[in-house]
């Protein structure tokens, strides 16, 4: 259950942007040196990249400000309706009416309220929206490099995944809007084809057996509906496996807010994969308590014949890896 050294891309480095200006390719003769083409068209790519991540962050940073300021000001709003209320109830305690002054008044001040949620909300879109323009951009960058992949310490590779779950956007839906495809345990559309990049789960077959690992995607042949993918935990990062659609599960790019698209969640007692703790492989679990707050875990009960019942205590797996089973529940 618990797989070899891990390995993980160059994603996980914290230098992942360091420019290649400035280096050069000492030639076989001697003396002089030069940057050959390809080191130039590289570190062209690699300024833009840092050019436009540091816009998008300066924008960011804007964009926090504003957030601040709307908040601040929708809290005084919210103090003075309840401030309302508050003299109201004083002044009309022997009456059971509202009176006009008090109606128009409140109507007023809910009405801005709502004004000062929306935009927040908007403004909150928005970063969001920075922020996962930066996370493409490092992602495009890592799948451009021509550095091998570093192999990585399994506590590294840990805090990795862990990481990855912990930052997974969270899909602010408008009112009376829906959760996308992708979100949450929201399936992907029949059509859809992940990116190279892109972090899903695979069935593969080793030993004469067939497990369900954490891989990245490399590419998809449209002419034969496969997709190359990379083991995340191979040893070198070498072990590529070609496999078709069926075998492949793509994750969730979006948490799901349980307190605003609870639908956009696996219930209690459905049948699952989940990741288990500590290791890269997919397993059959049941949920046993699905996400509470936006930033909370699935609890899931893992098949394990171990056990008298058959599943493992419960166990706590992150959103971004707990996905759909097509198999029937356990006899």
């Amino acid at each position: 259950m618990y797989p070899k050294e891990p390995s993980l891309p160059c994603s996980c480095k914290n230098n992942e942007f360091e420019t290649e200006m400035g280096r050069t390719k000492t030639n076989s003769g001697g003396g002089g040196s030069s940057q050959s083409p390809l080191t130039s068209d590289n570190s062209t790519s690699t300024a833009a990249a840092e050019t436009r991540i540091k816009d998008l962050l300066k924008e960011l940073y804007e964009l926090i400000h504003q957030i601040q300021d709307e908040r601040a000001q929708g809290e005084h709003n919210l103090t003075n309706i309840s401030k309302t209320h508050e003299r109201m109830q004083q002044e009309q305690k022997s009456k059971n009416e509202i009176t006009p002054y008090y109606k128009n008044k409140l109507k007023g001040l809910y009405k801005t309220a709502m004004q000062d949620a929306e935009l927040e909300a908007e403004l909150l879109r928005k970063a969001l929206d920075k922020i996962t323009e930066v996370k493409g951009i490092r992602e495009n960058r890592r799948l451009d490099s021509d550095r091998p992949k570093p192999i990585m310490r399994r506590g590294v590779l840990m805090s990795m995944l862990q990481q990855n779950a912990q930052t997974l956007p969270l899909w602010v839906s408008k009112p009376g809007e829906r959760p996308p495809p992708l979100c949450g345990a929201m399936p992907a559309d029949s059509n859809y084809v992940a990116k190279p990049g892109d972090k899903v789960a695979a069935r593969v077959k080793s030993d004469e057996e067939e497990n369900w690992i954490l891989a990245e995607v490399v590419n998809f042949n449209q002419s034969s509906n496969k997709y190359d993918v990379d083991d995340i935990d191979a040893d070198e990062g070498k072990e590529r496996h070609t496999l078709s659609k069926r075998r492949i599960v793509p994750l969730p790019i979006w948490k799901a807010n349980p307190e605003t698209d609870p639908d956009a969640l696996f219930m209690k007692d459905t049948l699952v994969l989940a990741l288990y703790p500590q290791t890269t492989c997919f397993y059959r679990a049941l949920i046993h308590e699905p996400p509470k707050k936006p930033q909370d875990d699935y609890s899931v009960l893992f098949e394990d014949t171990s056990y008298p019942d058959g599943y493992s205590p419960p166990l706590l797996v992150a959103q971004r890896y707990v996905i759909c089973c097509k198999e029937d529940k356990k006899k």
